[in-house]
């Protein structure tokens, strides 16, 4: 039971996983989708790939298939910093699911799905991704001058 255990444990910590999923608009059709993911220590170079159910967008694995319709609509980049980049053109209008997909080799993928509304999409710039992935940081620098004009009266 304790050898059963320690398989199960070391397996969880050895794993990677997806910390973040932002995406923004390039322009009023064309999506941006950041994947940050962490690695195990010592892993070779994962693959990324990015879904919608059994459509597969794109992918950096050269042994899979990109379905036909997004050829020529999605691309799929690793980047520096553990962030898989999905640049998606002609983003249809209403509701789209997004999946990011990390597999290490000789490990489990982990996942990570976001709804992106079109009409909801605010345009790529720094701004825009504190917005959906710091809010408590967010807080926190909006709060400070006032925390530090309180203090010196």
């Amino acid at each position: 039971m304790f050898l059963l255990t320690t398989f199960f444990l070391f397996g969880f910590a050895s794993a990677q996983r997806i910390i973040q999923l932002t995406y923004c608009s390039i322009d009023e059709h064309h999506l941006r989708m950041d994947c940050r993911y962490s690695l195990s220590g010592e892993s070779p170079e994962p693959f990324c790939k990015y879904t919608q159910g059994e459509r597969l967008f794109d992918t950096t694995d050269p042994d899979e298939e990109q379905h036909a319709p997004f050829r020529k609509r999605a691309k799929a980049r690793i980047f520096p910093g553990n962030i898989c980049r999905l640049l998606f053109k002609n983003l249809p209008n209403g509701k789209s699911n997004f999946t990011c997909n990390i597999r290490q080799a000789n490990s489990s993928t982990a996942t990570k799905t976001s709804v992106v509304e079109k009409k909801l999409l605010l345009p790529c710039s720094a701004w825009s991704i504190l917005l959906q992935s710091c809010s408590g940081l967010l807080l926190t620098l909006m709060t400070l001058p006032m925390l530090l004009e309180i203090h010196w009266l």
